[in-house]
């Protein structure tokens, strides 16, 4: 039984089937797949647009659904950085303070590789949208590859910025430390700096370099004191070694414990001959330990100010740091030797590997490292200046460029080999007072011949003058006049 066709009204044609004459060659949803010219052309849109806006293939050729997620997630993403931007312009410190956020570098991080596994899906379907069988013979290797190509950049640089969140938020969490921040002490933030070897055997290791980083809380400037590693008798601020020695460290020294009364064996004594974490039970929990507390007192005494905070520099690992930031630039005024060196019986020295020669260097880790330990050759004062001089020729070295190009190599090395109680929370204010300081000149304090104080019998209240006087140089008092015309 036949069944009967609707009728057709007077007047019109029967349908003619569509032939490939009546497809739209410029649409990419409804191409003519006969022509290789219009599939080939097609695919090459398809596979930029892809590259432009993740999702604009699927919206207009594909899965509409896919690509309204792939466009979404695009312009949020871009939204999210233009407000970054702009919140950086207007408030460089509050925008530190966010992204150091360990909550918002964790959800960036997800946020960042979610997004760099849906540019993959994106770019998969779109290669499945091209339809490659039917385009021309050579464009189908030249739009898989630029295909490749740009999924590596786009889908690569997502999982890059997932990393470097990453990276950022451990070394927060190895290197910080969690405390409540302090305000400024007389218009300063004071940081005791630690440098020393922890090399193995070096259970309670002598601190090679101490010095004090004086940071101005409105301008940023920044004055580094020198303490001698060897100055004896050195006075304790309020707190368990000024109980224990409340007329200062001198004539202590104990042969049997392996130490002496020089300020860089305070974390010797502290850690074998006393009972350190029950004098100082809470540093441990501060991110500290008793021999860095016992320094820190020692430094507060010395230079009559108030230190907050510590940073401890693992020298060991020290040429990882300075390889990491490309190297540094150091003038070196006389030849240095490199190596283990020892010092023999009639005064020649051995262990020599090689030589730092005079004049203009860039200096890798390595090198560096040397740079900062050598003495046998000259005085321990002349270290003293090289270590000051490096440290200043690291600070120049972290620009904005070589953190951001080098960063994974720079927290990676940070971490390892750098311990604070600064907490994180002080991100945002210390990385503006950072931009200020780069402005400015570094001063240097040296409490050494030169300025007339003997680290063997020092006078302390020669060196307090000395530290307030550079701290807050006194103001010119107008002449008789001024101001008249």
């Amino acid at each position: 039984m036949s069944v009967a066709s609707p009728p057709r009204r007077a007047g019109t044609a029967p349908a003619a089937p569509r032939s490939s004459a009546q497809w739209n060659p410029y649409s990419l949803r409804t191409p003519d797949t006969s022509s290789d010219a219009v599939m080939t052309r097609r695919g090459w849109w398809l596979v930029v647009l892809n590259f432009l806006l993740p999702g604009a293939p699927q919206s207009l050729a594909g899965h509409r659904r896919l690509g309204r997620i792939g466009i979404a997630s695009t312009l949020v993403l871009w939204t999210l950085l233009v407000l970054v931007l702009g919140a950086a312009l207007i408030s460089w410190q509050a925008t530190v303070g966010i992204l150091a956020n360990w909550f918002v570098l964790l959800v960036a991080q997800f946020v960042l590789l979610a997004y760099a596994v849906l540019w993959v899906v994106l770019t998969i379907d779109t290669l499945r949208l091209v339809r490659l069988v039917k385009v021309r013979g050579r464009a189908r290797v030249g739009i898989a590859a630029l295909a490749v190509g740009l999924l590596v950049v786009s889908s690569g640089s997502a999982v890059y910025a997932s990393q470097v969140a990453g990276s950022a938020r451990d070394t927060i969490a190895s290197v910080f430390g969690g405390g409540p921040s302090v305000p400024p002490s007389d218009g300063y933030y004071n940081f005791l700096l630690l440098g020393a070897d922890s090399g193995s055997g070096r259970t309670h290791m002598l601190f090679d370099s101490i010095s004090v980083v004086s940071v101005n809380a409105d301008s940023g400037a920044v004055t580094i004191t020198g303490i001698p590693r060897d100055m004896r008798n050195v006075p304790f601020s309020d707190g368990p070694m000024k109980d224990r020695y409340p007329n200062g460290h001198e004539g202590h020294a104990d042969a049997s414990c392996g130490w002496d009364n020089k300020i860089n064996q305070l974390n010797t004594e502290v850690g074998l001959c006393l009972d350190g974490e029950a004098m100082y039970p809470e540093a441990a929990a501060l991110g500290s330990t008793p021999g860095i507390e016992a320094t820190r007192d020692a430094a507060e005494g010395v230079l009559g100010v108030e230190i907050p905070y510590f940073v401890f520099v693992d020298m060991d690992g020290f040429a990882a740091l300075i390889d990491a930031l490309g190297g540094v630039d150091i003038t070196v005024k006389e030849r240095l030797p490199k190596g283990a060196l020892h010092k023999n019986a009639d005064g020649s020295l051995s262990g020599i590997t090689g030589w730092i020669e005079a004049g203009r260097q860039h200096m890798d880790g390595d090198t560096a490292q040397w740079y900062a330990r050598s003495r046998y050759t000259t005085s321990d004062y002349d270290r003293m200046k090289r270590q000051r001089q490096l440290q200043a020729a690291i600070l120049d070295q972290f620009t904005p460029a070589t953190v951001l190009t080098r960063f994974q190599d720079i927290s990676k090395a940070g971490s390892e080999i750098v311990h604070t109680d600064i907490p994180a929370s002080m991100l945002s204010y210390l990385a503006d007072l950072a931009v200020k300081a780069k402005e400015q000149e570094m001063s240097t304090i040296e409490l050494t011949q030169e300025n007339g104080i003997d680290p063997d019998d020092p006078d302390f209240t020669v060196v307090h003058e000395l530290v307030d006087a550079t701290l807050h140089p006194a103001t010119p008092s107008p002449s008789p006049g001024d101001g008249d015309q």
